[in-house]
């Protein structure tokens, strides 16, 4: 019976499942989430470990700090010019970022291209050392076998079909988006967005981490197909919705321009700590009308009475750890893996027939590798030492052991020389590469500077035109695009009692003040109503006033600026 603890360590949380597999199922024997607050991460990862017995037990973590670099490669290519191109591209990239590549660990997977058939494409995930040694020194004394990104391990909650395409959206601190294309692993897309900023303003009310969670698990975003639905939320749970509504836009409107990117996207699954608001998966699916939008569960969990199917959900990132840990899933992304053991292996495998020759060996015409040369070796039988007396048969057996050291070091010495100098000619490649492109590039800055006050020039007449020719239009045509927005942007069940417009002086500039006064039955359309406005970058500084109860209805004042001129 394998088992493996996956822990999940964000900004604010620690998800932990322990996860156990007879080479036919799965099972989750222990989970839960913890919150934290600075220098208490330690003790409360040394916690977990203690409470689920998991001393002796192998560990899987995840790094968040990750990013990722993408370049393409033949598709002929084999894997000692892949690691070299890798390596090669990942230095390029770093001089051009002005990055120090000293400071980054990095690994890569290898998919196939969808804009070029005759190529592949390769994710580089990079991560910097010293997150990844805080992360080592988390597990402290224990079995840390993986340290792996979340985006990456949360495929191992679905059964791949091949045949479809697929994208989760994890709904952190930092969002993040893995694409899965024809049953593998093709990107992974780190948004601008993230739940972050709307569990810190809820976060700021409440002045408790576990208290915001709850307050999230008891919420329900507002939808049009739950609108006829009756609600049983508090006012201030309502009010919550003005900080998680945008977020929610702002996200949806990324992954809609990354699904973009590819032909068909069959289904979206919705995993983090934001699919325990309520009807997240419905909003999603209302700018998904061709996507099937659900909540992520793994595969293995049924809701079958004796588990809760919610709580599974809820630590779902600390579930794939595990399962990563037992050698499921992409192991070539994992930042732990030990080498050590791949490198005597593939030492005692080398060719080393030249060598051979080199020693004075003579070989059958084909390859000789390290353990060839190990069986040839013969040691005297134990007749053969007993005849020659025991303390002669001593300094036999010395010297054969020596023999065999000096055998060792020579064929280890060897080895590490050829290493050095391939290394070498490397360097000696890429530093008359790099010289090379220092010209060209000194070349095409001489040439830049020639022409630069011409541009200039030219750059200054055409601002000066463009910007008073700008300024007669948006005058012109402010209002009536106002007009056209809010009608189209305006959702169903909210009505607009008066929309006045006045101008201001601001920051040097006059800008026209717009104030919308609406009215609806539940503060939810409103709500909803200004967070389309702000979104939709339709007014600048918009701001609002508390809903206010009058009958059956709730009104509310909301302003905001048009773009100044």
């Amino acid at each position: 019976m394998r088992e493996c603890l996956g822990i999940s360590v964000s900004d604010k949380m620690i998800k932990y499942a322990k996860v156990q597999n007879d080479d036919k199922n799965f099972k989750v024997i222990s989970y839960g989430i913890r919150f934290y607050e600075g220098l208490k991460l330690n003790s409360t990862i040394e916690q977990i470990i203690q409470e689920t017995n998991s001393e002796k037990t192998p560990i899987s973590m995840n790094i968040n700090s990750e990013s990722y670099y993408y370049f393409n490669v033949f598709k002929m290519t084999n894997k000692d010019y892949i690691n070299k191109a890798a390596q090669t591209e990942f230095e390029s990239f770093c001089v051009d970022s002005h990055l120090n590549k000293d400071t980054f660990v990095g690994r890569y997977h290898v998919a196939k291209s969808l804009v070029n058939q005759d190529q592949n494409k390769i994710m580089y995930v990079y991560a910097n050392k010293i997150n990844l040694n805080s992360i080592k020194s988390y597990a402290g004394k224990y079995n840390l076998t993986s340290i792996t990104p979340t985006a990456v391990a949360l495929p191992n909650l679905l059964r791949i079909n091949r045949e479809k395409n697929i994208m989760i959206v994890d709904l952190n601190d930092n969002t993040k988006v893995t694409t899965i294309i024809g049953g593998n692993l093709y990107s992974v897309d780190v948004l601008k967005c993230g739940m972050n900023a709307a569990f810190d303003a809820i976060n700021a009310r409440e002045n408790s981490y576990s208290k915001t969670y709850e307050v999230c698990k008891n919420t329900t975003i507002y939808t049009m197909e739950s609108a006829g639905q009756s609600f049983s939320q508090t006012k201030n749970e309502n009010d919550y919705l003005q900080f998680i509504v945008p977020e929610l836009y702002k996200i949806v409107q990324e992954v809609k321009t990354i699904t973009g990117h590819y032909e068909r996207i069959d289904n979206i699954y919705l995993t983090g700590f934001g699919t325990v608001i309520n009807n997240v998966d419905l909003y999603f699916q209302e700018y998904f009308q061709n996507t099937k939008v659900e909540i992520l569960k793994p595969f293995f969990a049924t809701n079958d009475g004796r588990i809760n199917l919610k709580d599974y959900i809820e630590v779902n990132s600390a579930i794939a750890l595990a399962i990563q840990g037992m050698d499921y899933g992409i192991q070539s992304l994992n930042f732990k893996s030990n080498d050590i053991l791949k490198k005597i292996k593939d030492f005692l495998s080398q060719d080393v027939s030249s060598l051979s020759k080199k020693q004075g060996t003579t070989g059958g015409g084909g390859k000789t590798s390290m353990k060839d040369l190990f069986k040839n070796i013969k040691l005297p039988s134990l007749d053969s030492i007993n005849k020659v007396g025991p303390n002669n048969a001593n300094l036999i057996v010395n010297i054969v052991t020596i023999m065999i050291i000096i055998f060792i070091f020579c064929f280890a010495s060897s080895f590490v020389t050829r290493q050095i100098n391939n290394k070498v000619a490397e360097a000696q490649q890429t530093i008359a590469y790099t010289n090379k492109q220092k010209e060209l590039a000194n070349s095409d800055d001489s040439t830049i500077k020639n022409k630069t006050q011409d541009y200039i020039r030219y750059k200054s007449n055409l601002e000066n035109t463009s910007s008073a020719i700008e300024k007669k239009r948006s005058r012109k045509n402010q209002i009536t695009n106002l007009l056209s927005k809010i009608a189209y942007t305006i959702p169903k069940g909210v009505t607009l009692t008066e929309i006045k417009n006045t101008e201001q002086n601001s920051k040097g500039g006059t800008v026209e003040h717009i104030t919308i006064n609406a009215k609806a039955s539940k503060y939810e359309q409103l709500a909803y109503f200004k967070a389309k406005l702000k979104n939709a970058e339709i007014l600048e500084n918009v701001t609002s006033t508390e809903g206010e109860k009058s009958g059956n209805d709730v009104t509310i004042v909301i302003e905001g600026d048009l773009a100044s001129y």
